[in-house]
């Protein structure tokens, strides 16, 4: 019963906006990811670090690239496999090599569920792995300017802010509106796809699940 109070305290902390970055890790503790099997894997890392006004997150605005299903997107750092790694150790490393931010003293808070990203006409889909950590310290972000257009610290509070919920259509979605949160400038920091779905799989996990927003289009996504 103790137990059970616990996680409710926890949860209503976080729905009432004053959650801490201890409250989410105990609120992931309680969570078990789904992990997908597969051969062509990604990881990317979700960064918080604890401010007065709550948690931020780390967020980056990928390089416009030609070759690039996420050209442009508002993303967590992250990437491929190297060969030999694991899916957490590729996390780590994209995220330093990305915004010059290492992670090897960071704190692991949790894993988030396993999400498949697809390129137009590929048959088979990318497996996504994602880790949060907690990073102390100031470490100044240092972009790798053919991977990160800009890297940005958002207060976790922005993510379900229903002011910044919008409904668009973006580049490549053949004018079809998906949901996306604005977290910066609007005309270019909006989180849309796979970066989205992730927020939620975060949402969900520490007990503040986003309305549905994907209507006729859920499908088209799993």
């Amino acid at each position: 019963m103790r137990k059970r109070g616990s996680r409710l305290a926890i949860h209503v902390a976080i729905l009432a906006g004053m959650a801490t970055v201890r409250h989410i890790q105990s609120a992931l503790q309680g969570h078990s990811p789904l992990l997908l099997d597969g051969n062509s894997r990604a990881a990317v890392a979700m960064v918080l670090r604890e401010r007065e006004l709550g948690p931020e997150v780390l967020l980056i605005e990928r390089s416009t690239k030609a070759d690039d299903p996420w050209s442009g997107h508002m993303a967590f750092p992250g990437g491929r496999l190297d060969p030999g790694e694991t899916v957490e150790q590729a996390a780590r490393r994209e995220t330093h090599e990305e915004v010059g931010l290492s992670l090897h003293d960071a704190e692991p808070l949790g894993r988030l569920d396993d999400l498949t990203g697809r390129r137009a006409g590929a048959s088979m889909g990318l497996i996504i792995s994602a880790f949060v950590f907690q990073h102390h310290g100031e470490t100044p972000l240092v972009v790798q300017e053919a991977e990160v257009a800009e890297a940005l610290w958002v207060p976790i509070s922005h993510l379900s802010a229903p002011d910044r919920h919008i409904h668009k259509p973006f580049h490549g979605t053949g004018g079809m509106a998906f949901p996306g949160i604005v977290v910066g400038n609007p005309d270019r920091h909006i989180v849309w796809g796979l970066t989205y779905r992730f927020i939620e799989v975060f949402h969900r996990a520490v007990g503040r699940p986003f309305p549905n927003r994907w209507g006729a289009i859920e499908g088209l996504v799993k």
